[in-house]
């Protein structure tokens, strides 16, 4: 029954059905790939600090990582360390420091700066006590700006009550000085580059998330589904014409056989 030429054309129809519908499925596919794909923000392109963020107001979503530049004045004595910092996998001590930003108005606000990171107390108080001694003058600051962390409370209070180990502007906030009446960046910026005897800290840039397009994927499921069910039909179709066939082939043989007997 299925080599005979109609069923023959029958199937070649189904088959290019099929194939059409198999085509239409990997379209959907290519299209919820497509549709997934993370947009690459232009996180390493610098933009000025202005453009990106401002005092006061939460950081964005898409200006997190981004990299900034700007002019600021680092304050020499509002110096902090936050411990239990992780560079490359190392735990270590984050220098972060005071800057005031110098803004188009001409006003100034204070932006949280992690400068460096050092492996071990002693190496981070002895950048401090350099940093102190520079000269508080205007200087251009390059690096990633990322959004404020909340205050955690040490792990060893007896130890030492006052320790940090996140970047939290509002705990910094408490510890500077001259601050009063000024605009604060409710974010920090990892400075590029480490002034001398700090490890510049690893700041990659922000992963982006992607997305799979579930509807195209169940457009693609359907589609597939009916180039199974093609070649199915055809398949029906012939197995219902060849039951059909042997029903009437035994109808006409029993026929035969009652005329027979008749004679």
């Amino acid at each position: 029954m299925m080599l005979r030429p109609r069923w023959i054309a029958a199937l070649v129809f189904a088959l290019l059905l099929a194939a059409g519908f198999a085509w239409l499925g990997q379209w959907q596919l290519e299209r919820a790939v497509e549709s997934g794909k993370a947009v690459e923000a232009p996180t390493e392109t610098v933009l000025p600090l202005a453009k990106v963020a401002g005092p006061g107001a939460p950081l964005r979503d898409v200006a997190v990582g981004q990299l900034v530049s700007f002019t600021g004045t680092f304050v020499p004595g509002d110096y902090q360390l936050l411990h239990g910092r992780l560079n490359k996998g190392a735990s270590g001590w984050w220098v972060v420091g005071h800057a005031n930003v110098e803004r188009p108005d001409g006003s100034k606000a204070a932006l949280a700066v992690a400068r460096g990171w050092a492996a071990d107390e002693p190496t981070a108080r002895a950048a401090i006590a350099r940093l102190a001694e520079e000269p508080a003058t205007p200087q251009p600051i390059v690096g990633r700006i990322l959004p404020d962390e909340q205050p955690q409370l040490p792990d060893d209070k007896e130890k030492d009550p006052t320790g940090m180990t996140s970047l939290g502007v509002g705990q910094l906030y408490n510890l500077w000085t001259g601050v009063d009446g000024m605009d604060v960046y409710a974010s920090y910026v990892v400075q590029r580059g480490a002034p001398e005897g700090l490890v510049q800290i690893y700041s990659p840039p922000p992963i982006a998330q992607t997305e799979l397009n579930w509807l195209n994927v169940f457009y693609a499921a359907e589609w597939i589904i009916f180039a199974g069910f093609a070649v199915f039909l055809w398949y029906r179709l012939v197995k219902d014409a060849k039951q059909k066939e042997d029903e009437l082939r035994e109808l006409s043989a029993q026929e035969s056989a009652t005329a027979g007997n008749v004679e």
